[in-house]
């Protein structure tokens, strides 16, 4: 019996396919990860009794990296990054051990069959899954077939079902195209990143962006947004007027006419016009026409029309809107959400779908209608050749989607049902009036047949006055005519939608990374999303353009994106060289880097205008070590130290509040410790600034605050305020947070872990000698005489914080309230005191019986 083994790209996919396929006869284990499962079950593949493990992955398996000297921003050139520096394929996510895990389940299966999302990103995802599994399974016999690549684009028993009868094999080229654009992004994007960022960081104090980056789509997004503000604010407003008159058809009604000339820019001539037409008395029917129009039904929904609505109708951003669509579909409520296609295959079971939506209350007449009349043929748009049109695959509720789920997943709907719907039909009635010499009109619409309108009621004609019914040659009393003076207006904001169509108009990236580009330029502080949601750019959003327009427009310009991405797509259908794409990309964009650094003297004066100088920004915090003087801290993000007479800038940990630490001096530089908290709930501990940006033992890294220094007698330092191995994470150890008196601590020095102890205690000291179970360092305990939980009337005791008896109901187990973005688990070995002997891993303290909360920490020591 062969063994085959089955990928999918996220954990609640691969249970909905396993479900199917095996017709719910299957067993289900937890992997070794803790984060995807395995469901077993047995069945025939191609002719052959057979047994099937369905596991998954959780998106892509690898990411792009350079190779671990390059990473560093202090040591690098930025231009090296273009062609000297190796990259490397990392795990995307350490912490999930995910290509062990695939070569544990691969181990010894026969073939393999990749459930991947059926677009570019999925087909690469597909050859990082074999890298890892190919050399677990067993060798084929002869030219016998190993690899099968199955194609679907809906979590329904039909498809699934197609899909495994009609196995393919992936798409190499189509994973190449994907390589090629991760390296572009990558190289580019950090050359100028890392360039921009530490150039004008070092300069300007009042940026409040803690990255300055730079990206070959995110840039060209941010241009159309500050493209658009430039049009604002060089909008000069004129002045014109109209000519309007109101005639009485009848004693107690009126009709308001549109003046043929529309508008005239001089008021002189407005004059004139008006006093022409006063002397008339009667407006005169010239001619009436009536004419049948239709509105079209839309045409079938794709990615990018999905997100224009979700933002423009339904306040969705485009990325929150994504993960919705996205959670949708693994839960086989609509399609494949990521496809460009707006034309439905001619062998699409319309009807099927339809009869899905026979019993929704919402829209159950419409849909049985239009069953019982037939439907009409859905128009005729863009064949990408990916994916069906966004589609409902099974009926829902509003109680089981709730919120946002069901809002977009109604929109689908009942947008699917419009596709299939009759056109919107209406008779346009148009009345042409002569005053005097002049001429206006007035135009009515009355609906004949309401057709797709009905299921989209926003689509609808709206109602208008009644037109009186008249002939030509009929006389109407003139009721006023009067001169309107008004101003032409600015043009808004871009709205998230009009961006979206701005990018895909342009090339701009792809119907799955178009919401990314659109949040990193949220997120980077260069705009903020206003009401309406329309995208504002910021000082740094606007100055940064306009600095890339002085320098080089390209940078901006969405052109040479879109030219990249032409060639990308030429790799993916096989007809460009993948080394000759890179090769020829990376050469144009070092070049146009070199005249960037060269040149970027004129983006500096344009950040002169807009932003304050280090030296004047901040308020005084700290002594600078070497020259003794007080440093500014600056709050802005990214919050750091400047000493404006030594000309150096210290980075300090973010997200927290920083103070000075009771002006104690670091022994190793006589810089003054400031003091990083994240608040009451949170945690709290000094650190040198220059120590954190220059690490002084060879076992530090850059970004470590005292409570990770390896200093041997420094009061501050791990060794002497350490106590033991954290109770969860693999690398941390707890540290006594010495400023937390009355309320006392310790930390974990990796993760969010916080043991509260001791409350009321006058002092808490880490003792030199530790616990004989657990090899934690003990703690001295001084309590105050009147608070002492101490038996009889003692106010001191010194045990371990682990497995004393005496202080067992005295510790409690917490987290952080806010995780410190620099705090790094699973890393290196443990340092400093308590590492602990024989501890389980996974282990976890249990919440419902507090008193023993202290035997179960002694657990992982002893």
């Amino acid at each position: 019996m062969k063994t085959i083994l089955m990928v999918a790209e996220k954990p609640s996919l691969a249970q909905s396919i396993a479900k199917i396929l095996s017709r719910g006869n299957l067993s289900s284990r937890k992997g070794l990860n803790g984060a995807c499962s395995v469901h077993e079950y047995t069945g025939s593949f191609i002719g052959q009794s057979a047994h099937f493990k369905m596991t998954s992955v959780c998106g892509h398996v690898m990411t792009l990296d350079f190779i671990g000297k390059y990473n560093s921003w202090d040591k690098v050139d930025p231009a090296e990054l273009f062609s000297k520096a190796p990259t490397e394929k990392k795990e995307a996510n350490p912490k999930l051990t995910m290509v062990k895990f695939l070569q544990v389940e691969g181990r010894g299966c026969d073939c393999i069959v990749l459930w991947l999302d059926c677009d570019k990103e999925g087909e690469n995802i597909c050859f990082e899954v074999l890298d890892a599994v190919l050399p677990v399974m067993n060798k084929p016999r002869g030219t016998e077939r190993t690899i099968y690549r199955a194609k679907f684009s809906s979590i329904t028993d039909t498809d699934i079902c197609n899909a495994m009868n009609h196995l393919g094999e992936p798409n190499r080229n189509e994973a190449l195209s994907v390589d090629a654009r991760q390296e572009l992004d990558l190289r580019i994007g950090c050359a100028f990143t890392r360039f921009q960022t530490k150039y004008f960081q070092g300069k300007y104090g009042n940026l409040d962006s803690s990255l300055i980056s730079f990206g070959p789509c995110q840039t060209p997004t941010l241009g159309f947004c500050v493209e658009r503000h430039d049009k604002i604010q060089s909008f000069k407003p004129e002045t014109y007027w109209v000519l309007q008159a109101k005639v009485n058809p009848e004693k107690e009604s009126s009709l308001t006419l549109d003046w043929d000339r529309v508008r005239v820019f001089d008021r002189e001539i407005a004059q004139m016009f008006l006093n022409i037409t006063k002397t008339a008395k009667e407006a005169k029917v010239e001619s009436v026409s009536k004419k049948e129009k239709v509105k079209q039904r839309p045409l079938a929904l794709n990615t990018v029309e999905m997100l224009r609505v979700a933002s423009a109708a339904l306040g969705m951003g485009p990325q929150h809107a994504m993960q919705i669509a996205e959670r949708l579909y693994t839960q086989g409520y609509i399609s494949y959400p990521r496809t460009e296609t707006t034309h439905y295959p001619e062998n699409f079971d319309l009807k099927g779908c339809l009869r899905q939506q026979a019993n929704n209350p919402y829209w159950a007449d419409t849909v049985k209608a239009l069953l019982s009349e037939g439907i009409n043929r859905p128009r005729k748009g863009h064949d990408a050749g990916d994916h069906p049109p966004i589609t409902p695959m099974r009926a829902a509720t509003e109680a089981e989607l709730g919120g946002d789920g069901w809002r977009l997943y109604e929109y689908i709907t009942r947008h699917f049902i419009a596709t299939v719907s009759a056109d919107c039909k209406y008779l346009q009635t148009t009345i042409s009036f002569s005053i005097g010499p002049e001429r206006f009109t007035c135009i009515g619409k009355v609906v004949t047949s309401p057709g797709f309108t009905e299921i989209m009621p926003w689509h609808s004609i709206p109602l208008e006055e009644s037109l009186p019914h008249c002939e030509k040659g009929d006389l109407f009393p003139v009721g006023e005519i009067k001169l309107l003076e008004k101003q032409t207006s600015p043009p808004d904001y871009l709205t998230e939608a009009e961006l979206i169509t701005l990018m895909e108009k342009h090339g701009i990236g792809t119907d799955a990374s178009i919401p990314v580009h659109i949040n990193n330029i949220c997120q980077r502080n260069y705009v903020t999303v206003e009401s309406g949601r329309r995208l504002k750019p910021t000082n740094l959003g606007i100055v940064l353009v306009h600095g890339y327009y002085k320098i080089d427009a390209e940078l901006v310009l969405p052109t040479i994106r879109s030219a990249v991405e032409k060639q990308l797509n030429l790799i993916a259908l096989g007809k460009a060289n993948y080394h000759q794409v890179l090769e020829h990309t990376l050469d144009i964009f070092k070049r146009k880097f070199h005249y960037f650094v060269d040149s970027i003297a004129g983006m500096d004066e344009l950040m002169e205008v807009s932003f304050s100088p280090l030296a004047a920004t901040g308020k005084p915090l700290s002594r600078c070590g070497k020259c003794h003087r007080f440093m500014k801290y600056i709050q802005a993000k990214p919050s750091r130290l400047h000493c404006s007479h030594c000309d150096d800038t210290y980075s300090l940990p973010q997200n927290g509040t920083i103070k000075l630490y009771k002006e104690l001096r670091c022994p190793l530089d006589d810089f003054e410790l400031v003091l990083w908290s994240s608040g009451s709930r949170g945690k709290s501990y000094p650190l040198c600034p220059y120590c954190y940006n220059h690490p002084p033992f060879r076992d530090m890294k850059k970004g470590m605050g005292c409570n990770e220094c390896t200093h041997p007698t420094c009061q501050h330092s791990l060794s002497m305020l350490g106590i033991g191995q954290c109770v969860e994470c693999e690398s941390g150890v707890l540290v006594l947070d010495s400023t937390s008196g009355p309320k006392w601590k310790m930390a974990c020095n990796k993760c969010n872990v916080i043991v509260h102890f001791f409350e009321n205690a006058h002092k808490v000291r880490v003792s030199p000698e530790t616990c004989e179970l657990c090899d934690a360092a003990l703690v001295d305990v001084d309590f105050n005489k009147a608070k002492s939980p101490l038996p009889g009337d003692e106010t001191q005791h010194s045990g371990c914080v682990f497995c004393d008896p005496v202080f067992q109901d005295l510790v409690e187990l917490k987290h952080a309230a806010m995780r410190h973005p620099m705090h790094r688990g699973g890393q290196g070995k443990r340092q400093g005191r308590g590492r602990g002997k024989g501890r389980r891993p996974g282990g976890r303290l249990n919440p419902k019986k507090p008193k023993d909360k202290m035997a179960a920490l002694a657990a992982y020591f002893v």
